[in-house]
């Protein structure tokens, strides 16, 4: 009977090994994220504009074959009282493959109307698709673009 205690303890030893090394082996991410903004501006007044430059860096260690990107308002930007703004090319179109370790740049910008009241942040967020190795592997998130929130005053 203690035999097979042993055998089946062992048996269970050598799968969990199995297991984790397969989880070692999967591909790892860097540290950094994969996505940056810059404004053009810190504020904006009424009849101005906001340019802001997204950069996409590929964190991982296989071509990145195909990105998409949307970037809207957030909810508390769109329910600010009398904010008016035109955000121009929401839908983001990145130069690909990109090589790992490599960045690319685009660029957007919003016009505020001459007539809008100002008084608080236009702040923007993104969705963020992406696929790389070979397309078998994807990674997508909606986050809030940091560097993109500009006071109007």
């Amino acid at each position: 009977m203690p035999t097979t205690t042993f055998r089946r303890f062992g048996l269970s030893a050598i799968l969990s090994l199995f297991l984790a090394l397969a989880f070692l082996a999967s591909p790892a991410h860097a540290a950094s994220p994969a996505l940056s903004v810059t404004a053009s501006s810190s504020t904006v007044t009424p009849g101005g504009s906001v340019s802001l430059s997204l950069t996409f860096t590929n964190v991982h260690d296989t071509p990145v074959q195909f990105i998409y990107q949307s970037v809207q308002p957030t909810w508390q930007t769109t329910q600010a009282p009398g904010l008016k703004f035109t955000l121009s090319g929401n839908t983001v179109d990145y130069t690909a493959p990109v090589a790992p370790g490599a960045s690319t740049t685009v660029t957007i910008s919003y016009q505020v109307a001459a007539d809008s009241s100002c008084g608080g942040r236009i702040d923007l967020y993104t969705y963020l698709y992406y696929e790389y190795q070979a397309g078998s592997l994807t990674e997508s998130t909606i986050q809030d673009l940091p560097g993109s929130d500009v006071l109007c005053v």
